[in-house]
């Protein structure tokens, strides 16, 4: 009999979470966990407050008792729907809670769902800014507007780049560059805008959300590009896999571990299930 004091929806999802694969299967690191190394994790379009959320929130918060990251990256659609201080809760701050009680700091782009208000959220990490930079070691972290690429901001990119002396220059966004994935496809316009500047500046890792699948490109001009926006929303079945495209996933949500270990960068995506849906490393 189902209790009355809970719904049958809700009795339902308890009985889901009771036997769910991530809740049971013991997460199989292939990161190399080098003394010294950057570590973070990426999440993309995560921000439903549903169910398959709560799941990735929990696996990421098992996976860093193996794989101890210090911080998380956002690509954007951070919060679907409401903006309030309930919708903000249920959709970022109850999900990630233990990787926040645990002083992870997450460091957010703004998606086309996003508000620009986000911005001052501090848990978002933006400092008021729709776009910015960090440094972790050898890894300078550029996040960039996608929504609005106006001159100031490609001015301010160029000049971070020019005078960062990271071996490791990751940029962070929504809008993706290179994508299959058919609902939305690939922002060319962007594209022509940013990718000259990657070229000249040598940014190495391009990392965007959008599309709700998972899609590592084959190295396009040298840059690898990964697009990664099913931590939340998924769209079942949306990727045309081509040529270029090195792995895709998108039959479940998913998120990455990312170790950078002086001129390596490692990557591990797991699905909401615990299955290691792609793994290698890039060099610089």
């Amino acid at each position: 009999m189902i209790p009355a004091a809970i719904s049958r929806g809700e009795f339902l999802g308890l009985i889901a979470a009771a036997f769910s694969p991530s809740s049971t299967t013991e997460l199989d690191l292939q990161l190399p966990l080098l003394p010294k190394s950057v570590r973070f994790a990426v999440i993309g379009d995560s921000g439903t407050g549903e169910r398959p959320q709560y799941q990735i929130g929990e696996l990421m918060s098992r996976s860093r008792d193996k794989f101890p990251f210090d911080f998380v990256v956002m690509l954007g659609d951070n919060i679907y729907g409401s903006k309030t201080a309930s919708g903000f809760r249920k959709k970022f701050e109850e999900p990630y809670k233990t990787l926040l009680d645990a002083n992870i700091k997450f460091y957010a782009a703004l998606g086309n769902h996003d508000h620009s208000d986000e911005v001052y959220y501090k848990p978002f990490n933006m400092n008021g800014k729709r776009y910015y930079s960090f440094r972790v070691q050898n890894a300078e972290f550029f996040a960039l507007d996608s929504d609005y690429m106006d001159p100031a901001q490609v001015e301010w990119f160029k000049q971070q780049l020019s005078a960062s002396s990271a071996a490791w220059k990751v940029c962070f966004f929504h809008h993706p560059l290179y994508s299959h994935a058919r609902f939305h496809g690939e922002d060319v316009d962007l594209r022509a805008q940013l990718e000259p500047i990657f070229h000249q500046y040598g940014v190495n890792v391009v990392l965007a959300g959008h599309q709700h699948v998972y899609e590592r490109l084959t190295p396009q001009g040298g840059i690898n590009y990964i697009v990664l926006g099913n931590s939340g929303q998924l769209r079942p079945h949306d990727l045309m896999p081509s040529p270029d495209t090195a792995k895709g996933f998108d039959t479940d949500q998913a998120f990455m571990l990312v170790e950078i270990a002086d001129k390596s960068f490692h990557f591990q995506t797991i699905s909401r299930t615990n299955q290691t849906v792609d793994q290698g490393q890039f060099e610089a």
